[in-house]
């Protein structure tokens, strides 16, 4: 066999190698997405921690502030800082249509964020029948009346709380943040309330057409009155709205609708639209070894830092 016979065979041998590699690596994002698209948060949670999205931060938790056992929170922050410290509070709140999900579940975007200053609370509030309208805003409102209460005690700043959410979580979190009876049910003033972070919201989706939107709130007298959108007023607080505009499960519209209307009511949304992105794609971008996607992370930092800006919030240096 001559030699230029056996270097033939041998580049054939590593071509075929590399495409048995390739097709692993193929097969394996597709079952990653797959993966993600059937429980997502779990999923992202459990590779951001191996790929070391943990590095720096420590959980607190799990913390009651209800005697249901779905009314509990998870605290994050930084393990080492100054006693007298009080740092700025993003309360993030799940999605999962009103009736799955976990705050456990999206410990990523607790690493994620208190790796770069903030004290993170995931908050959890009753899911299907217990928690119809309005009991996922009651769970909200007592949720946030605890931060409010006992935040300190953890290197918090109850003077500095910003609502966040993904999905029906936005949903939650925007009506605290835009109808003010819900805070005051529970003592807390709406100037609390620092600004608003909704990542893929539902601000705008009545006649309910979903049979989430209808188990959730159809019940609702009022129907009219369970909108975000039907509630803004000028003193709203600002607000940073994320898209994807490849949504198919909360069309983007809902939030150029709130932009729209808070715009014309003289209030402040920034409006960030992803074209490709479809709902889940804002948490990935939350998510190791995906963060800075579409730089949306650098975004909420930056948003979260410059309406808690009354003492500066500088990230962690390692």
């Amino acid at each position: 066999m001559s030699g230029a016979t056996m270097q033939g065979g041998g580049r054939r041998k590593m071509l075929a190698i590399l495409a048995v590699v390739l097709g692993m690596l193929v097969t394996g994002a597709i079952a990653l997405q797959i993966a993600i698209w059937t429980n997502g948060p779990a999923v992202l949670d459990t590779v951001d921690r191996l790929m070391g999205g943990k590095v720096g931060t420590e959980r607190i938790g799990s913390l009651s502030y209800g005697d249901h056992p779905q009314q509990r929170l998870f605290i994050h922050r930084v393990p080492h800082f100054e006693t007298n410290e009080m740092r700025p509070v993003i309360a993030f709140i799940h999605g999962g249509s009103w009736r799955d999900g976990a705050p456990d579940y999206y410990d990523f975007i607790g690493r994620s964020l208190a790796a770069q200053g903030f004290l993170v609370v995931n908050l959890g509030y009753r899911l299907g029948d217990d928690g119809r309208w309005p009991a996922m805003l009651e769970d909200g409102a007592a949720g946030i009346a605890w931060v409010r209460a006992n935040i300190a005690d953890y290197g918090g700043d109850p003077e500095r709380i910003v609502l966040m959410g993904h999905s029906a979580g936005a949903y939650n979190a925007a009506m605290l943040a835009l109808d003010a009876r819900w805070l005051e049910a529970q003592g807390v003033p709406p100037r609390a309330i620092a600004g608003f972070v909704g990542l893929a919201g539902p601000y705008d989706f009545y006649p309910f057409d979903s049979d989430s939107t209808r188990a959730a709130f159809g019940g609702a007298p009022e129907p009219e009155a369970t909108q975000p959108v039907n509630h803004v007023q000028e003193s709203a607080p600002p607000m940073l709205l994320i898209h994807g505009l490849e949504d198919t499960t909360v069309k983007p519209r809902n939030s150029q609708a709130l932009a729209r209307i808070i715009s014309e009511k003289g209030g402040e949304a920034t409006l960030r639209e992803y074209p490709g992105m479809d709902h889940s794609d804002p948490l990935v971008a939350l998510a190791a070894p995906w963060r800075n996607r579409g730089e949306i992370l650098p975004g909420v930092l930056e948003f979260a830092r410059a309406v808690t800006s009354s003492v500066p919030v500088q990230a962690e240096t390692r």
